[in-house]
């Protein structure tokens, strides 16, 4: 029997290794790019960046160093150059799809970044596993540009399962439903109308504007704004103000607002401003076929009837008054109880002598 050379002995003491096969080996050189392991074969293991994770130009010296020892799969015995192509990143998503089917059946809350912003939701990784949610799924409420989540670290948790259909999707908005439905126990617990409350304007419209109030979105009506008239909210609200409301409502889980403090009322102290036969100056607020209504200050309206407009006689209030336009009157009638005041222009002015004539 004739005595075996060194290669001889030295291949019949390498492992023999198949293509899918999980090999352990010691990481012998880094690159940008790849990963060299010596995994006891006759040629050594590559893994390039690629096959190493999903996250794009990771340098791959500030995740491995030589004399690490590292798990990977067998892709290919021979890439065409002597050596073996191995991949991480498939083997890390097996064990990551793995943890995530546990987290489905657990119903675990998972925390991750978020890879990339992609049309119609979010990606995140998981131990190298994709899962996907989808934009119905990100928030509570419609989000137009999701480009505001990425690299953000997220919660979610896995709806849908399905690893061989490559449908693994999470869900991050029952967790802000839930929580805010927490939130809410919590606020009516210590809510109650009549009280005054900080919040956050969430979102102004042509109708109003609706305050965070803490988990619970109330809503500030036009109406409620100010004593005085406010045309368009968006004009005295954005986004983000921190604004002090009075709880005007609670309906079941709606809440109405308001900025109509008892203290501030105008009518509160009407009565003396406004006597009869006082001289007030005011803004034409808005005009009728039979007079203008005059703002005396924000939340205090008095009616110019058309025929206390001038001595001369005006045939519409249009003809003589325009929105906007300041004007000087005379206090000719005051009712509390009914907040009405109806003022003159017309009794400014000096009754006219009477001429009597006399016969001889």
């Amino acid at each position: 029997m004739s005595e075996m050379s060194f290669e001889q002995l030295l291949e019949e003491s390498l492992v023999t290794i198949y293509n899918g096969e999980v090999v352990e080996g010691t990481v012998i050189g880094v690159k940008e790019d790849e990963i060299i392991l010596n995994i006891g074969y006759k040629a050594d293991g590559i893994i390039t960046r690629s096959e190493y994770t999903n996250t794009p130009n990771v340098d791959l010296t500030t995740v491995a160093k030589v004399g690490d020892t590292m798990q990977a799969k067998v892709l290919k015995v021979n890439d065409g150059e002597g050596q073996v192509l191995l991949t991480y990143k498939r083997l890390a998503a097996e064990k990551g799809n793995k943890k995530l089917e546990e987290a489905f059946e657990n119903k675990e809350v998972l925390k991750a970044k978020v890879a990339a912003v992609l049309d119609g939701g979010l990606s995140v990784i998981i131990d190298e596993a994709r899962v996907f949610i989808p934009a119905s799924l990100v928030s509570d409420s419609y989000e137009k540009d999701l480009s505001k989540y990425k690299d953000l670290e997220i919660e979610f948790v896995i709806s849908e399962f399905n690893p061989k259909r490559r449908r693994i999707i999470g869900d991050r908005k029952q967790l802000l439903v839930a929580k805010k439905k927490e939130l809410q126990k919590e606020l009516f617990a210590k809510i109650s109308v009549g009280d005054t409350v900080e919040g956050t304007v969430k979102n102004v419209t042509d109708f109003g504007a609706f305050i965070d109030l803490g988990g619970l979105d109330g809503l500030l009506h036009i109406s409620e704004m100010s004593w005085g008239r406010v045309e368009n909210p968006k004009k005295v609200f954005k986004v983000g103000d921190t604004v002090n409301v009075l709880i005007k409502d609670i309906q079941g889980d709606k809440v109405a607002l308001s900025l109509k403090f008892v203290n501030t009322n105008p009518w509160l102290n009407a009565e003396e401003k406004f006597a009869v036969g006082t001289v007030v100056n005011g803004r034409v607020a808005r005009m009728t076929d039979f007079g203008a209504f005059v703002e005396l200050e924000p939340g205090v309206d008095a009616l110019l009837h058309v025929s206390q407009i001038s001595k001369d006689h005006v045939e519409k209030p249009s003809d003589v008054l325009k929105v906007g336009q300041e004007i000087e009157a005379k206090i000719v009638d005051f009712n509390h109880e009914e907040r009405k005041i109806s003022i003159s222009v017309k009794a400014l002015f000096a009754p006219e002598e009477e001429t009597t004539t006399t016969e001889e």
